[in-house]
């Protein structure tokens, strides 16, 4: 057994998340300095998610029919490209709101299927090493947050140095280092075998109908999309609206996201190590009543900075735990034959909401102020964070599989 593929996918995913979390500092910090307007913020950030989104709800077959290997370089190596035409441009003939706008919805759909085909190779190189797939979840979901920790203060270092569209050089070099680990240390063999090809309208419905079938894939989406798109307000708007109006840096908004990612990959770490003892429902019920609601009530207090920081470490805590509980299930109940598919389209159906919540923070922050805003998603979050509790479906995380799919658990092929 080989561990050297499942190492690979986890470096890729560090490096790549930590370019991304550079982007998506720099890009919305540029027009917010540019143009005062949160509302045009909000649309920048939404135009990528609603990319991501449509390349998820629509690329699921493709992934699949490619390969997931080769889905995952030619996605990489394509929003590179588009990554640097935004400098680029800026740099020598100019770029107007409508133009970035556009060029961030490219990057998004080109981003939409490397994320998908690196989840889909999770648990054939977790196999492949002898691990189980919380376990390998756990770490990759541990060196994303790591990649978010480091790129996030080196972002806010970075526009302060050299300004927030060179940073997307940095990014773009992200990027294609991670496209090269992933095409030459991960074996073709450690994806699913590809699909007979049945037209691509019949394997997206293929797709659909397993997500119909299955109650708690569609309790996931529902709760999920409504929590995602808040943190990708607060993430997107919110923040570097706080770090303009509270903290007055980028540095601090660097430091935020260092805070948080830091408790994520303390809580990866952690539910990678002993998660497997415990009830998925309660673990997930723990996880979001810690990261939920209590950061935005936080935030809203406007505390000192190391009082901020170390309420935001703890929130990160929870934060890192969610993938870990939640990828296993689905691997569990999707054959791999049709992962592809099916991971896309759970993911585009996330997404879906994401700009809502993008849109949502300006107009908010525009209406009623930053501590109303963060009062608002914090409400909303609390509510989410009970569904697991009332409702019977989400009971499910801790059945039994219905169909095996993840194999290391079920026959106990592991080496921890």
């Amino acid at each position: 057994m080989s561990r050297m593929p499942l190492g690979a996918l986890v470096v890729a995913s560090g490096i790549s998340s930590a370019g991304v979390m550079m982007t998506l500092l720099a890009i919305p910090w540029f027009v917010l300095q540019s143009t005062g307007s949160g509302t045009k913020t909000g649309l920048v950030t939404a135009a990528e998610v609603l990319g991501l989104m449509v390349a998820a709800l629509l690329g699921g077959p493709i992934v699949d029919r490619v390969g997931t290997r080769r889905a995952s370089v030619g996605a990489d190596l394509l929003t590179t490209v588009t990554v640097l035409l935004i400098p680029l441009a800026m740099n020598t003939t100019g770029l107007s709101l409508p133009g970035l706008i556009a060029l961030s919805f490219v990057m998004g759909v080109s981003r939409g299927p490397a994320d998908t085909a690196k989840q889909v190779l999770l648990p054939g190189v977790a196999e492949l090493g002898g691990v189980r797939v919380s376990r390998a979840a756990s770490a990759v979901e541990a060196a994303m947050r790591t990649g978010r920790m480091v790129g996030g203060p080196a972002a806010g270092a970075l526009i302060a140095l050299i300004g927030p569209m060179q940073v997307l050089y940095v990014d773009a070099g992200a990027l294609l280092l991670s496209a090269v680990l992933v095409f030459t240390l991960i074996p073709s063999a450690a994806g699913p075998p590809r699909p007979s090809s049945g037209g691509y309208l019949k394997e997206l419905r293929e797709g659909l109908g397993y997500i119909k079938r299955d109650s708690l894939l569609r309790a996931m989406v529902g709760m999920l999309m409504l929590t995602n798109s808040l943190d990708f307000g607060l993430l997107g708007v919110l923040y570097p609206a706080y770090g303009d109006q509270v903290l007055h840096s980028t540095a601090l908004i660097g430091a935020m996201i260092t805070a948080v990612a830091a408790g994520a990959l303390l809580g990866s770490a952690i539910y990678g190590w002993v998660g497997h003892r415990f009830s998925r429902r309660t673990a997930l019920l723990v996880a979001v009543g810690i990261e939920g609601a209590p950061r935005f009530a936080l935030l809203a207090l406007e505390p000192a900075p190391a009082v901020l920081l170390a309420g935001l470490v703890v929130a990160g805590i929870g934060a890192g735990a969610l993938n870990p509980i939640v990828l296993p299930a689905v691997y569990e109940r999707v054959p791999e034959a049709v992962r592809g598919r099916v991971l896309s389209l759970l993911v585009g159906g996330v997404l879906a909401a994401m700009p809502l919540g993008s849109m949502a923070a300006g107009l908010l922050l525009d209406g009623v102020g930053l501590v109303g805003a963060l009062a608002v998603f914090g409400g909303l979050y609390l509510i989410a964070g009970v569904f697991p509790a009332i409702f019977r479906v989400w009971r499910g995380l801790d059945d039994p599989a219905p169909i095996g799919g993840d194999r290391l658990v079920n026959e106990g092929a592991r080496t921890d």
